[in-house]
């Protein structure tokens, strides 16, 4: 296969997909992992993709509105959505992360449901904002523009201080042995926080998101009380998380 040949490959593989992991796309393609390297570092230089640790995203157009979010698998988060419903109960206090994983589940929260629910992610505090019984508190500070998420100091020290029942927790990758890991720092740091600050901690990820790793460590597989994935929990994908210990849904 030629260079343009393997890039729009890859390009085409993002409508299905948000990342691409460099060894599993070297070895779809019998070629080296070094080769796949140097065409996502060119197709990053172009703006197409974002390369980071172990793979690549691509890069989204921004929004007209944070109304108007693509959702890449949408069919598969909303399954996801739908299983952590279970999770909620009226009077609960909330932690809720950024990603569109957590987007969909939002959308799908029944109108009548009475809870406090903190965010850092602006497009969730948007969507909470529709629900009449929920007290949003949106917590404010650097703005992270790519991800719509607020970070820094303010968010720590906020978070510092909440007693929350359960925290609903996006996830860049989840492995067995390596945890919950993030592509960015500081990213990590505040998810760090929110897990210290709840008493049940509820993983949301597609199956895209498992089995991979990204720079920074958020926590261990034993810090985590649930995993939603759209998959049964019987699948042969995520038998090692359960061989492991971890409660699958």
């Amino acid at each position: 296969m030629l260079k343009r040949e393997r890039h729009q490959f890859i390009m085409d593989k993002f409508k299905n997909v948000e990342k691409i992991n460099t060894i599993d796309l070297a070895l779809e393609l019998n070629i080296s992992e070094d080769t796949i390297r140097r065409d996502f570092n060119e197709l990053h230089n172009k703006g197409l993709i974002n390369k980071v640790y172990g793979g690549a995203f691509l890069v989204k157009d921004k929004p007209s509105s944070v109304f108007d979010i693509a959702i890449v698998n949408e069919d598969k988060k909303n399954i996801v959505g739908q299983k952590a419903l279970s999770f909620l109960v009226d009077g609960q206090v909330i932690i809720m992360t950024g990603g569109t994983t957590n987007l969909s589940f939002c959308k799908l929260i029944p109108k009548d449901l009475s809870a406090t629910i903190y965010t850092y992610s602006l497009p969730i505090a948007m969507q909470l904002s529709q629900h009449p019984n929920i007290e949003l508190i949106f917590i404010g500070g650097k703005l992270q523009k790519n991800a719509m998420v607020t970070v820094g100091i303010d968010v720590v020290q906020v978070l510092s201080k909440i007693k929350a029942d359960v925290c609903f927790l996006g996830v860049s990758s989840l492995d067995v042995n390596q945890g919950l890991t993030e592509m960015g720092y500081e990213v990590s740091i505040i998810k760090k926080e929110m897990i210290k600050a709840s008493a049940k901690v509820i993983v949301l990820a597609t199956s895209d998101k498992i089995n991979g790793k990204m720079p920074h460590k958020v926590c261990d597989l034993n810090q985590i009380d649930a995993i939603v994935t759209e998959l049964s929990p019987n699948s042969s994908k995520i038998k090692n998380f359960a061989d492991a210990g971890a409660r699958l849904f």
